[in-house]
């Protein structure tokens, strides 16, 4: 057996953007060399997505139904009932889904939201599945709060480029997402982030984006690689459809660089053809959201993703297995 790729924070950026021109063919080969190095190509973990908090965020995320600034027509919710996730992530388990990630649509939570956060944290972790949270910037002392609740991971995408950054996101900054994921991730809570591509950006942000990923003190345990989904009276309704090439492209370029972490194919895939998910699998993506909704976007329904997974003779990864060799 070939000596596994080795586990860099120190890659260059004419390094990233050699691999990501590489040939097509090479770099399949390259990158699915890598993936078997380290997973088993043939097992994907399931995670299951639920909006905790819906609506009327303060952020101006261009690509984003839930901002209240950039136009979209999605009505602000209330957050939901402890109960009620903890019924959902019940259901998500018994699908198959092995992690179960809430969702709030906020710049931060606010203090009062966090014994509710924390009870949701502790219900899902004593069904026997892992907790994910996205729920904007946090501060110090709420991210002991939720380690202490027993949160696994923590959820905050760089979205894309430093450079293409503020093209898209004006409330906050990226060093402000960089700053929360050093946070979580010295607290002992594992990261994971990612970011989307097709929001009408470069080739080199793409690559950039990943970079900045790969060149953290420690690589995410989890990259979601999202393809743009374009919603109505967003500012990037009409942005010209990224190339599917580009975006495996972007999937093999994060597992090679991250060789370790978990490259989850997440939002986009209703648009994606099996052939183009195949790809990605092929590619080093080795994990997926099920069920019919992600957050407010669609999401190939379960019995899809099963019937895909027969024709590909991929398993679902067990509770407690991270699909590593």
């Amino acid at each position: 057996m070939l000596d596994a790729a080795p586990i860099r924070t120190d890659w260059t950026r004419e390094e990233a953007e050699a691999i990501y021109n590489t040939p097509f063919m090479d770099l399949l080969f390259q990158a699915h060399t890598v993936h078997r190095q380290y997973f088993d190509p043939n097992q994907v973990q399931k995670s299951k997505l639920l909006s905790i908090k819906t609506g009327g965020c303060a952020e101006d995320c261009a690509y984003c139904s839930q901002s209240a600034r950039n136009g979209a027509q999605l009505s602000a919710s209330k957050l939901i009932e402890v109960q009620r996730v903890i019924a959902e992530a019940r259901k998500a388990k018994e699908g198959g889904a092995t992690r179960y990630c809430m969702g709030a649509a906020w710049r931060s939570p606010k203090d009062r939201d966090m014994a509710a956060l924390e009870a949701m944290v502790q219900g899902v972790k004593d069904l026997g599945m892992e907790t994910c949270m996205t729920l904007g910037m946090l501060e110090e002392d709420q991210v002991f709060r939720l380690r202490d609740a027993g949160l696994d991971y923590y959820n905050h995408n760089i979205d894309t480029s430093e450079r293409y950054y503020s093209e898209i996101i004006t409330t906050r900054t990226f060093a402000d997402r960089i700053d929360t994921l050093n946070r979580v991730r010295e607290a002992g809570i594992k990261v994971c982030s990612g970011g989307i591509v097709g929001m009408g950006e470069q080739q080199l942000d793409r690559i950039d984006m990943m970079l900045a990923l790969a060149t953290l003190a420690v690589h995410p345990h989890s990259v979601p690689v999202n393809m743009l989904i374009p919603i109505a009276d967003t500012p990037l309704a009409n942005v010209e459809k990224l190339d599917p090439i580009e975006f495996v492209r972007s999937v093999a370029l994060a597992r090679i660089l991250m060789p370790k972490s978990h490259v989850r194919l997440s939002a986009g895939r209703t648009d994606m053809s099996d052939e183009m998910q195949a790809m990605c699998f092929f590619a080093g993506a080795n994990s997926i959201f099920v069920g019919d909704t992600l957050l407010t976007a669609d999401n190939p329904e379960e019995d899809k993703d099963q019937q895909l997974f027969d024709r590909l003779g991929i398993t679902a990864m067990a509770v407690g297995c991270d699909g590593s060799r």
